[in-house]
C-alpha cells in the first residue's frame, strides 16, 4: 500500500509563511493498493489537488473513486464541491459513511444546495452511489476497510485499511472518554503498521477543551504504545499551531513514542 496526505488541518484551512512546512489544507488522504485500487479518506480542502491529479491522465477510461467519510463536519467535506472528478462523466464515485445512504446524499447535497453553491450535487456529471459502512468489512479491489465508532460530537468513525497482513488506521476527531484510553479504539488499532491520530490540542489545552471531541499528542503516544502499533503519525493539526509549535509537539511526542511523525501535505509512505 501507498498512502499520501493531501490535507492535514482540522477545523479550518490556513495559509501564510508560518504554515509552509506542514501545510494549511483540511483533512484528506489517499491509499492505493499494489494493484492500483484507490481509497480516499475524507474530503477536506486537500481533496482539490487530489482531484486534479486524478484527472491529469489521458482522459480516457472509467475512473473509479471510493470516498470514505469519517463524518460530516465542514472541515472534512468542504473540498467536495471542488473535486474535479465530481464533474466528469467518466467518473464513478462511491460515497461511504456511517450514515444511511439517503442521509449521506442529503447532507452532501445540502453542502451544494440553495445559495451555497451554483451547481447542485445531483446536477454534476459523475455517476454516484451512496453506501452505509456497517460492521462487515468493505472490499475495494485488494483493499479491505473496517470501521470503529469514535467519541466525537454528532459521531465519527475510524477506518482501518488492510492489504494482506498490513494495515493503516485513520483515527482523527476522537476524544478519550473521561481523558482515559479508549479501549475499543485500542483494540481496533492493535498491531497496525501505521496509526494516524488526532493531535488537535496540547495536554494543557485539553483540560479546557474536554467535550470538543479531540485528542492530544500525549493521548496519541499512549494509544500507539498500548495498541502495539509500529508507527504513529499525528494529524488533524490545530489551525492555530504554526510550524514552530508543531515542531515542538513532535519533539515532545518522540520522547514517549520514538517512531512518531507529523502529517504534512505531500507526505507519502509505503508498507
Amino acid at each position: 500500500m501507498k498512502a499520501r496526505f493531501w490535507g492535514v488541518r482540522g477545523t479550518a484551512p490556513v495559509a501564510g509563511k508560518n504554515y509552509v512546512k506542514y501545510g494549511g489544507h483540511t483533512i484528506c488522504a489517499s491509499i492505493e493498493s499494489a494493484a492500483g485500487d484507490l481509497v480516499i479518506i475524507d474530503a477536506g480542502t486537500g481533496i482539490k489537488r487530489l482531484g486534479e491529479r486524478l484527472m491529469s491522465g489521458d482522459g480516457s477510461g472509467r475512473l473509479e473513486v471510493a470516498l470514505f467519510l469519517t463524518h460530516f463536519h465542514l472541515d472534512h467535506i468542504i473540498g467536495l464541491p471542488f473535486f474535479a472528478p465530481l464533474y466528469s462523466s467518466r467518473a464513478q464515485i462511491s460515497f461511504y459513511s456511517p450514515l444511511q445512504a439517503k442521509e449521506t446524499e442529503k447532507w452532501l447535497g445540502g453542502l451544494m444546495g440553495g445559495r451555497y453553491f451554483p451547481i447542485a450535487l445531483g446536477e454534476t456529471s459523475s455517476a454516484k452511489d451512496f453506501v452505509r459502512v456497517e460492521e462487515d468489512p468493505i472490499s475495494i479491489g485488494g483493499l479491505e476497510i473496517d470501521q470503529c465508532p469514535l467519541n466525537h460530537p454528532q459521531g465519527s468513525v475510524a477506518y482501518r485499511v488492510r492489504e494482506g497482513e498490513k494495515s493503516i488506521v485513520f483515527a482523527t476527531d476522537t476524544e478519550p472518554p473521561d481523558g482515559k484510553l479508549d479501549e475499543r479504539l485500542s483494540d481496533f488499532c492493535r498491531s497496525a503498521e501505521y496509526l494516524i491520530c488526532d493531535a488537535m490540542f496540547t495536554p494543557e489545552e485539553f483540560s479546557l477543551r474536554q467535550g470538543w471531541g479531540h485528542s492530544t499528542w500525549q493521548h496519541g503516544t499512549e494509544l500507539a504504545r498500548r495498541s502495539g502499533v509500529k508507527n504513529l503519525i499525528l494529524s488533524h493539526l490545530n489551525p492555530d499551531y504554526d510550524d514552530r509549535q508543531v515542531n515542538e509537539m513532535v519533539r515532545l511526542a518522540r520522547r514517549e513514542f520514538r517512531s512518531t511523525a507529523v502529517a504534512c501535505e505531500g507526505l507519502s509512505f509505503e508498507i
